[in-house]
């Protein structure tokens, strides 16, 4: 059956699904980018806020790219409605969740997302757009002006591209009103993203109305949060076992792991849902928890997905069953942990030992790719800090310094089998170009690529030679030989 509103009586046994009334549900939240990891985080942790009878926080969604009107199509088509199954190696939890009330798509006519940004019973508007829809300039922190969105939203107020024009809109009309604003929410794996969304919001402000900018730096609440929970792309192959084994036809079903975890400042003038209900932590200060998780496993999960892929595995999981990669992996946990910190009520051995658990889940099958991808926005943030502080505290750091060597080597665009490699980043074809001239001319091109890496990694000879040194091995002798003789280095 089609899953819609009609279809939830006759769900399957062992779905959950909505109980409450949805057309009870008041809109008070909205989200920019409603994919697969919000629909399997925030959406979830709302939907059992819902479920406990406080009807008062339903999402709308907010789209402003041509993927998001795609999206729209899909859940409109099943009254918002969709699966999710979160597994492990235990079995699986599947639900059907209503917590989104529909999608507002903007690519073409920005009044209604403006409207639905500004109006009074909006008490939040949150976020999971991804590194790159932030526009900031990895070296600085600070906002990209060159970037084509951007100059389109400061040179004309008609159709916006980024978040910062519609956020500009719909501030604009709240303070025109004489209304408190809602509070920002970013939800991406940024260190410190609200207080990074403050500064880059307010830098767009500053160059087109410097009073509004006031208005944003005195009233607006720009809470941190640390979210968590693995969440693939779902393929076809996931949605056909959907229908056959439980005859349901859901166009956007959501596969992730059991696993979740949020940890959120407690900021929110205009009130907010008791997220606390399902799990989540509200605390005065996310940062330690924060830095953990960017660090321990969004930094490993990328330098697993270079070395793995030229290593031949495609699967996360098939991935961490090869003994190299798995050892590679917790050497680098072990080796980036001294600058994480004590973090309140965290045990981190059993944190790292966890990560390699939920990394090794065959049960959710996450694609290597998905961690190789858009390494431009990831590394800076992921790895290059951690490794600053490691060489500024006058630490070697050997498994960091393999994981950037595999990252050129990956950049070449092709395996060592010969296949092809697709490239997905921003900043691609530079990426690409440089990794191909470090042949000839040493890394000094690759370390001056878009200004991703700080002056402090940029002029560290001593780091530089080992990533040279790394590199010059992979390509040598391959990366299997050159990564166990690393490993083997590193017990002595």
């Amino acid at each position: 059956m089609d899953l819609n509103e009609s279809a939830l009586a006759g769900l399957p046994a062992g779905f959950a699904k909505p109980l409450y009334d949805r057309r009870k549900v008041r809109p008070a939240i909205v989200h920019f980018g409603v994919g697969g990891f919000h629909r399997a985080h925030q959406a979830v942790y709302t939907e059992e806020v819902l479920a406990s009878g406080d009807l008062r926080w339903g999402i709308r969604g907010a789209g402003i790219t041509a993927s998001d009107l795609q999206m729209k199509e899909a859940l409109a088509a099943q009254d918002y409605l969709y699966t999710v199954v979160a597994r492990d190696n235990q079995g699986e939890d599947r639900r059907v969740v209503g917590s989104i009330l529909d999608l507002i798509a903007a690519t073409e006519d920005p009044a209604p997302l403006v409207k639905a940004l500004s109006e009074e019973a909006t008490k939040i508007i949150s976020m999971t757009i991804t590194e790159n829809g932030y526009c900031y300039r990895p070296e600085s922190g600070g906002l990209d002006f060159d970037n084509p969105g951007i100059r389109n939203d400061i040179e004309q107020s008609a159709r916006y591209r980024t978040i910062y024009g519609f956020l500009r809109a719909g501030f604009a009309r709240v303070r025109r009103e004489g209304r408190r604003p809602p509070t920002l929410l970013s939800c991406d794996n940024l260190p410190q993203n609200g207080d990074r969304l403050r500064r880059l919001f307010l830098e767009f402000l500053e160059r087109v109305d410097a009073d509004l900018a006031g208005f944003v730096r005195n009233e607006v609440a720009f809470p941190n949060c640390m979210v968590d929970r693995i969440t693939p792309i779902t393929t076809a192959e996931q949605r056909e076992g959907l229908a056959e084994r439980h005859g349901i036809v859901d166009r956007r079903p959501v596969f992730c792991e059991r696993f979740r975890q949020w940890v959120i400042e407690d900021r929110f003038p205009l009130g907010r849902p008791d997220w606390s209900l399902s799990g989540a932590a509200f605390v005065s200060d996310v940062v330690p928890f924060e830095r953990m998780k960017i660090r321990l496993l969004n930094g490993s999960h990328s330098a697993l997905g270079y070395v793995s892929y030229l290593l031949g595995h495609r699967r996360v999981d098939l991935a961490m069953e090869d003994p190299d990669v798995r050892s590679f992996v917790r050497a680098y946990m072990d080796e980036v942990a001294p600058t994480v910190g004590v973090v309140p009520g965290v045990d981190l051995e059993g944190y790292k030992r966890s990560l390699v658990d939920r990394f090794s889940n065959p049960a959710i099958a996450d694609q290597v790719l998905r961690l190789a991808q858009d390494g431009s926005k990831k590394i800076p943030n992921m790895i290059l800090e951690p490794l600053g502080e490691l060489r500024e505290a006058q630490r070697s750091a050997p498994f960091a310094s393999f994981a950037l060597a595999a990252w050129i080597r990956f950049l070449e665009g092709t395996d060592e089998a010969g296949e092809s490699i697709p490239i997905d980043d921003p900043q691609g074809p530079a990426l690409q170009a440089a990794a191909a001239q470090t042949r000839r001319g040493g890394l000094a091109p690759f370390f001056a690529v878009g200004s991703l890496f700080p002056d402090r990694i940029a002029a560290d000879s001593g780091l530089i030679e080992q990533v040279s040194t790394s590199l010059a091995a992979v390509r040598s002798e391959g990366t299997r030989s050159a990564l166990r003789r690393l490993l083997s280095h590193s017990r002595r």
